[in-house]
């Protein structure tokens, strides 16, 4: 059976789910199982849509336009309140925002800020799909939305208005915000039950391989090391990284993100955001 190809993506939130394929003792098995390549998230999301990637680290927006993927259970990147790393950035107050840059790095966060606008901040805006460069965003349009590492580098006092999306969900909706979660395609999922004899097998063993990564990755040594490599590259503290990675992000795709999840598939549907979907993991 050939190694089955990881699309992941390449942000700071992503590095414990990380963990054991880049760290550890079984860095060396995963290298024979798996071929790991890096991206942004929607780039992610298409590896799979074109059959690039066997199992990729989606976009939740990503998963209603891909058929023929299963969702495995148990890991996400989700927040329980504020993320930190979506933002919305204007110059003006909201009420005065009538154009929207939309960083094309993220289809999830794209279709957030259209529910959170659409449903609970005044309306839809005119969006306009951007490159990630605040300064340019805006100076084309009244506000921005801002993603990943360079949203957590952002000076929020330079900015009469700086929203944080998932916050803003939690405001509304009272539920987690899941951002991503890891998908497979069903043709790799077939090799993987033809290589272990047993269909249930193929699921579970992948689900346990990425579960254990994410708790090795979340250890206490481990985010030590992950600090000690991000903070420098971003320009951030210690103590800033590891609240980020500990408070700002939940790895855990449990019953409540299950049930932000279909919340917000249900309002992005409403919205014009996605297009209708229903989601389910196997094994839990």
């Amino acid at each position: 059976m050939s190694r089955l190809r990881i699309s992941a993506i390449s942000y700071l939130n992503t590095a414990p789910l990380m963990w054991d394929f880049e760290h550890g003792e079984t860095r060396e098995r995963l290298k024979e199982q798996f071929d790991v390549t890096y991206t942004i998230p929607s780039a992610c999301a298409e590896a799979l849509r074109v059959g690039l990637g066997d199992i990729g680290i989606i976009p939740v927006a990503a998963y209603p336009t891909i058929p023929g993927l299963v969702i495995l259970p148990g890991v996400a990147i989700a927040s329980l309140a504020a993320v930190r790393s979506i933002l919305l950035v204007s110059r003006k107050p909201l009420h005065q925002v009538k154009t929207v840059a939309l960083d094309t790095s993220s289809l999830t966060s794209v279709a957030l800020c259209k529910v959170l606008l659409a449903k609970w901040l005044g309306g839809p805006r005119e969006y306009r799909l951007m490159t990630p460069d605040l300064e340019a965003m805006l100076a084309s349009c009244d506000a921005a939305l801002i993603i990943g590492d360079p949203a957590l580098l952002i000076q929020r006092t330079s900015y009469p208005t700086v929203i944080d999306l998932a916050e803003e969900w939690r405001k509304y909706t009272g539920k987690p915000f899941v951002f991503a979660f890891w998908a497979v395609r069903e043709e790799a999922l077939a090799e993987v039950r033809s290589g272990l004899g047993r269909p249930a097998d193929a699921v579970l063993g992948l689900s346990e391989i990425f579960q254990r990564s994410r708790d090795h990755g979340l250890a206490p040594e481990s985010l030590r090391s992950i600090a000690n490599e991000w903070a420098p590259r971003l320009g951030m503290s210690l103590d800033e990284v590891t609240s980020y990675l500990t408070v700002n992000i939940h790895y855990f795709l449990d019953d409540a993100c299950r049930e932000g999840l279909s919340l917000f598939y249900k309002h992005a549907e409403q919205c014009g955001a996605l297009p209708a979907t229903t989601f389910a993991t196997h094994g839990g």
